[in-house]
């Protein structure tokens, strides 16, 4: 480690410290209506569809992505 590295990281984090750090203003409220079975159910069936199901197919054929054709 060279003499001027402590220099260099005490520049750089003193350059940190001094730049203003904007925090977002999320607030949540409790639902107007509470969500009903059916509603989650047609959300948990969405998201296997859409993320579990590919990904479960191309795993599955992990075998035949490996073979030179």
């Amino acid at each position: 480690m060279s003499v001027l590295m402590p220099q260099l990281l005490r520049g750089l984090t003193g350059l940190t410290q001094r730049l203003p750090v904007q925090r977002a203003q999320i607030h949540s409220k409790p639902p107007r209506e509470q969500l009903g079975t059916m509603d989650v159910a047609v959300g948990l069936t969405s998201c296997f569809l859409c993320f579990l199901l590919p990904s479960g197919w191309v795993l599955s054929h992990l075998e035949s992505y490996k073979k030179w054709e």
